[in-house]
């Protein structure tokens, strides 16, 4: 079942990419008692997420930190490693958190997955984006297949 506004994010374990390594976070602790703008793209360094998603809410941190939102997170099934040279290469300089999510548990666990087998992907996540508050979904913005229109950051910052 796909998780809806008002939805409480279930619990499981994401790895935080930070300056001294791969940190395990749980899902739990990471959204408690802050309002968080996440988004997710099926991969790094894939064309649409590198030349556009990932970019775009870069570019736009202060707009929706403006809005308050008190940190915004990039989450993809890929490992930490990857996540981290994909942020390094995209220069999101503390603007933006990535988040690994390596197996696919939280991409599982809200019922947001894809599968890009077709692609030698396997299961993904989907494109999509939310406002979590304090572990509750407020806002919700997922793709139709192939499209980047209501997860931007333009989007994001428009229903904030």
């Amino acid at each position: 079942m796909t998780i809806q506004v008002g939805d409480r994010v279930p619990s499981t374990m994401l790895t935080k990419v930070t300056a001294e390594g791969p940190e395990q976070v749980s899902s739990e602790d990471y959204f408690k008692g802050r309002r968080v703008a996440l988004f997710s793209v099926p991969g790094a360094f894939t064309p649409t997420c590198s030349a556009r998603h990932l970019p775009g809410f870069v570019e736009k941190a202060g707009d929706i930190k403006g809005k308050g939102v008190d940190e915004i997170a990039c989450t993809a099934v890929n490992d930490a490693f990857v996540m981290g040279a994909w942020g390094k290469g995209a220069e999101v300089d503390g603007k933006v958190t990535m988040l690994a999510d390596g197996n696919g548990d939280f991409a599982k666990a809200v019922g947001l997955t894809m599968d890009g087998s077709k692609f030698g992907m396997g299961t993904r996540g989907q494109r999509y984006s939310m406002v979590v508050n304090d572990g509750v979904v407020e806002q919700l913005n997922v793709e139709e297949p192939g499209a980047f229109n209501v997860s931007s950051a333009d989007y994001m910052i428009e229903r904030l």
